[in-house]
């Protein structure tokens, strides 16, 4: 159980928490939502012991390990499979340990240990998080340094998720993942074994993974049992009843006060305007429920063209020589609202490159509307803003010679007002920069809108007032996102990207979530080609390797202990060691005789065990 008691931290004279407090129960999935900047990371920091309290405690079962994803895996030669295998420092060492030890009762100490914490699985479990999150088997055998930042992310999530620490805390993971790896990450949080608190605006993720919300708001921390939508309905309905009886207090106070104006200069009211004045000073008021900020997205609107807008035949479009995807036949008008699903890898960002027009096709036909626009946002260009200017300075480069106080009014249409207008970059929220970034995107009116994560870094707020801006839009959309509640919201058309080609899928998004986390189910409507009768299910080939893996290991325990079983017994064969002298060292010599044996027993079922799998697994 996780207590927090009274806490009190304050970053620089301005406080984030006052005298907050919750209880979270063992094994609890708990969602902890708040506004940018309330102190939700701060919050973290604080449980992991890298903050002090300026007042209060929290407390946690002795012994309880604290996990979560605070940076990247490095760049190192260490495959990304023995980097997971590796956060489970326990198993680790035992299995350094191991190589080495002579002892034969430590050599059984570590053998039922071993046994207890299931290390010999442990290959199998990490292969099958790497390849949740995105990593096929040949790259789970790569260095880390052959990944780029986000990618070793991915890796150090999935060290974290290994390790299976008791207290697992986790800040925006989805973040970093695609729409595949998300909804795996959600169904494996679900059946997590131990307490999980995840920071996120994903209302996906807070309505499946979760069952509670902690909600962080005023310097405050309140515990609600349910989902996300369900503390929705609460908040709304507390809110309500706040500020209805704020309204009533104060229309209470405005009667008093205007008895006193009325009156404190009448010599026979005074004493009671006095006691009237008194009376409003004690008053505790009710604060009105703040008002959510009204975080806006204003789109252009761009003139109506021609359909189609693009129209693709018979299209191949790759690299050098190479097509990623072919037998391109694709039609987008401009009131089309299109969500582009398919794995890691299949050619999802090669078609939107194609589309923006940043590739050209290999071969086949494709036809624009001659005035046709298109904006492209990738999360990448979040990153390449220039951080040592503002962004008022990127609207003046961006459109030079237009008024300074028009430029302004389109910041304000992406909820960055004055203050943020003439603020650096480098200074701005992560939410800032990627509102930055749509504006900059927007700017010319496109025909044609290309997102790719647009949603990374924004609050579930500006995540709905996306949902109601790209809804509002007059231009097509091109989505590629892995929140699911806007693609639900937007999407009308689904393109699946698979096999090297693009098709339309035709069953919905839940039916589509299904078929990513039941892999084994048939395509379904999407495939035009009759299914053939399934099969029997066969072992992957990351399976059968982590078997023979598993059976390598076993036998090579059972050779090593029987080694010092031939040793112990040649020891024992020796005349001198049964004379009477000798009784106490004989028992020793008895001891570990013995002691050997039942590791070896348990050894070399261990070792029929793996191999009867191995079979079972490699049987046609």
């Amino acid at each position: 159980m996780l207590r927090i008691s009274d806490i009190n931290y304050s970053v620089e004279g301005r406080p984030l928490f006052e005298g907050a407090s919750a209880v979270i129960p063992d094994g609890h999935k708990v969602g902890l939502v708040g506004r940018n900047g309330a102190g939700k990371t701060t919050l973290f920091k604080i449980i992991r012991g890298e903050l002090g309290l300026d007042g209060g405690n929290i407390s946690l079962p002795s012994r309880a390990k604290i996990g979560g994803v605070a940076q990247e895996v490095p760049s190192s030669s260490t495959s990304l499979i023995d980097t997971v295998l590796e956060a489970d420092t326990e198993r680790a060492a035992l299995m350094r340990e191991a190589e080495s030890a002579t002892d034969p009762a430590r050599i059984s100490e570590i053998q039922t240990r071993l046994a207890d914490i299931d290390a010999w699985s442990a290959e199998a479990r990490a292969a099958t998080i790497l390849k949740g999150l995105g990593f096929d088997d040949a790259e789970q055998q790569m260095p880390c340094s052959d990944f780029s930042g986000g990618w070793r992310m991915r890796v150090a999530l999935a060290a974290v998720l290994f390790a299976q620490p008791d207290l697992l805390l986790l800040d925006e993971p989805t973040n970093y993942l695609d729409l595949e790896g998300a909804l795996w990450l959600e169904a494996y949080l679900a059946r997590y074994p131990h307490t999980v608190i995840i920071i996120s605006h994903d209302r996906g993720l807070l309505n499946r993974a979760v069952g509670a919300i902690l909600h962080l708001d005023e310097r405050k921390l309140t515990f609600y049992q349910g989902p996300y939508d369900q503390f929705a309905r609460q908040r709304a309905e507390q809110r309500a009843v706040q500020a209805a009886m704020a309204k009533k207090q104060q229309a209470r106070r405005d009667h008093m006060q205007a008895f006193v104006d009325r009156f404190k200069a009448k010599a026979s009211k005074a004493k009671q305007a006095q006691s009237r004045l008194k009376m409003i000073e004690k008053m505790d008021m009710i604060a009105s429920p703040e008002q959510v900020a009204k975080r806006v997205f204003t789109f252009p609107e761009p003139e109506e063209l021609s359909p189609p807008i693009i129209s693709i035949e018979g299209g191949a479009v790759g690299y050098t020589e190479t097509p990623v995807l072919s037998r391109l036949n694709l039609r987008i008008d401009q009131d089309d609202r299109i969500a582009l699903l398919g794995k890691n890898g299949q050619g999802k960002s090669t078609l939107s490159k194609l589309l923006s027009n940043r590739l050209s096709l290999m071969a086949g036909k494709s036809v624009q509307s001659n005035k046709l626009r298109i904006g492209f946002f990738a999360q990448h260009q979040v990153e390449e803003l220039h951080i040592n200017e503002t962004p008022l300075q990127h609207m003046i480069s961006a459109r030079p010679g237009v008024l300074h106080s028009k430029l302004r009014a389109q910041l304000a249409g992406f909820g960055l007002g004055p203050d943020q207008a003439e603020t650096e970059v480098g200074r701005l929220s992560g939410g800032q920069k990627a509102r930055l970034s749509l504006l900059l995107a927007t700017l010319h009116a496109p025909h044609l809108l290309i997102l790719d994560e647009p949603t990374n870094h924004l609050d579930i707020e500006s995540r709905e007032a996306l949902v109601e801006a790209l809804t509002a839009y007059s231009g097509a959309v091109i989505l590629v996102s892995h929140d699911m509640h806007l693609l639900s919201m937007v999407a009308d058309r689904l393109w699946l990207v698979s096999e090297g080609t693009v098709t339309p899928y035709e069953d919905d998004l839940e039916a589509y979530r299904k078929m990513l986390l039941t892999p084994a189910k048939p395509m379904g409507k999407s495939s035009k080609k009759p299914q053939a009768a399934p099969k029997p299910k066969r072992a992957s080939r990351e399976d059968i390797l982590a078997l023979k893996s598993e059976t390598r290991k076993s036998e090579a325990r059972v050779a090593k202990l029987n080694e010092m079983r031939d040793k112990l017994a040649k020891k024992l064969a020796d005349p001198a060691l049964y004379e009477d002298n000798n009784v106490g060292e004989l028992e020793v010599w008895n001891r570990k005789y013995a002691e050997v044996m039942d590791a070896l027993d348990r050894a070399e079922s261990l070792w029929m065990t793996a191999l009867e799998k191995l079979e079972r697994a490699e049987a046609p």
